[in-house]
């Protein structure tokens, strides 16, 4: 190997060196951030009732929007969910997006659906509207049925038929707290600038469900969910709290969202043209508001909680996680001009670029770090202080990272009181940096490289069903 080669061998090591302890220090500050604004929220949640701020303010109606495709086994649970959350005035939308299962027949069956007509309100694109029906057991539940077009297709379908100020967007495979919906629609009654708010996504696998209510909560029995709940847990309490506490919130989960549905219908609705339809639009709409000079405020609350069915198997874990990472990259790509741009304030200064070059383009030097090191091993040109500095920042470093994770849950609502499930989270806090995290960088990388190559597909998500699986 030539003088040359162990240069550029040596520059590789360093590089993913500086990329682990750049994205451990950023994400040793979002837990700083997020430590500090969960004290702040729990004292506000003792200082009023949520419900007597509502009634006072006045609660805006909201219409829950439910796309669905090929859900068979988990929308009439996930239905009953949204029918059984506590909100005065509530609409629930849901959206067969041309599904080849029995998933229409099925919701016709449970909720006694007919024909009825009903007019849109907004005029956003999306594939031919087949037709619409309400449930006459539940008066305020419809059902949109048209062809295929993908989620964002039917989510601007749900736009497009729903006539409240106030949207939320909510997966048909997952399940609400009651209160989840009192809680998320806080930021637009304290703040009217308010144009977006998130709430938390935790793992159902294994959960006690009945009628679509979780009834208890249970720590997941298979090792590859349990590593997920750590993993949420970490994405949502460490990362996205303390980016909103930063006044930075760049992704709202798909799975559970609200919006302010005007100001989604001027940004142009749902994005079409990727796989990764809730990071663009919360993307777009900082663009958008920046653009136009409307003042703004993208919120995340902690304690409003949608409780999701993670993949179970490698094949199908991999496939979501390539899904996201593309989604990813078409998303930040897309909006690369607001890359160190000032009119667009802390987004464009520090968000964009964090997200550009530590999420986007991590996994690719995060694989060649990999490759590099082993290869340095094997040719004897590692040195001791760097081996023991790789260890320290990438795995000693994340381990404590998600050890604050678990940490920052036993803060906020504590969904796991069990000792046992607290000592097993604490335990993969450990386990999870040696191979689980290597393994979900390769198919981020393999995500990476989908991009790249113009992949759209979004891969097959087998269900077991709450009502059958965790009862």
């Amino acid at each position: 190997m030539t003088a040359a080669a162990f240069v550029v061998l040596g520059f590789l090591n360093d590089l993913v060196l500086l990329y682990f302890l750049v994205l451990n220090s950023v994400y040793l500050a979002t837990s700083v951030f997020a430590f500090r604004a969960l004290k702040r929220h729990s004292r506000r949640l003792r200082s009023f009732d949520l419900e007597e701020l509502m009634a006072g303010a006045g609660a805006p109606p909201v219409t829950l929007i439910t796309p669905a495709f090929n859900e068979a086994p988990t929308c009439v649970a996930a239905v009953r969910s949204l029918l059984g959350v506590v909100y005065p005035r509530v609409e629930v939308l849901f959206v067969n997006d041309g599904s080849t299962d029995d998933t229409l027949a099925r919701m016709i069956e449970a909720f006694e659906l007919e024909p009825a007509p009903r007019a849109p309100t907004a005029g956003l694109p999306t594939a031919a509207v087949r037709g619409t029906y309400r449930s006459r057991r539940a008066r305020n539940l419809w059902v949109v049925d048209k062809e295929n077009g993908g989620k964002a297709d039917a989510l601007n379908a749900g736009i497009n038929f729903a006539s409240t100020p106030l949207f939320c967007a909510v997966d048909a495979d997952s399940l609400l707290e009651r209160e989840a919906l009192i809680r998320l629609v806080r930021p637009f009654l304290e703040d009217g600038s308010t144009v977006a708010a998130g709430g938390i996504v935790r793992i159902a696998n294994d959960c006690r469900v009945e009628d679509g209510v979780l009834k208890e909560v249970r720590f997941p029995r298979r090792i590859l969910a349990q590593l997920q709940v750590l993993e949420y847990l970490r994405a949502f309490l460490s990362g996205r709290m303390g980016w909103a506490a930063m006044q930075g919130t760049f992704i709202i989960s798909g799975a559970f969202g609200m919006f302010r549905r005007r100001t989604v219908v001027d940004a142009g609705g749902y994005s079409r043209s990727t796989v990764g339809e809730d990071m663009e639009l919360v993307v777009r709409l900082h663009r958008y508001c920046r653009r136009k000079r409307i003042p703004y405020r993208i919120a995340y609350v902690p304690d409003p909680v949608a409780w999701t069915e993670c993949p179970e198997t490698l094949r199908a874990l991999g496939r979501q996680r390539d899904r996201w990472q593309r989604g990813l990259v078409e998303s930040v790509a897309r909006y690369w001009p607001m890359m160190l741009n000032p009119r667009y304030g802390r987004i464009g200064l520090f968000v964009y670029p964090y997200f550009f070059f530590l999420e986007m383009l991590g996994p690719v030097i995060e694989m060649g770090g990999y490759v590099s090191l082993a290869l340095a091993l094997f040719l004897g040109s590692l040195r001791g202080p760097y081996v023991l500095a790789f260890i320290m920042v990438a795995i000693v470093l994340g381990m404590a990272l998600s050890v604050a994770a678990v940490a920052l849950e036993e803060l906020s609502l504590r969904r796991y009181p069990r000792t046992a499930d607290l000592v097993r989270l604490f335990a993969l806090a450990f386990v999870e940096n040696l191979g689980y995290r290597q393994l979900c960088a390769f198919w981020r990388f393999r995500g990476f490289l989908g991009a790249l190559r113009g992949a759209k597909g979004w891969g097959r998500m087998d269900r077991r069903g709450f009502e059958t699986s965790i009862a």
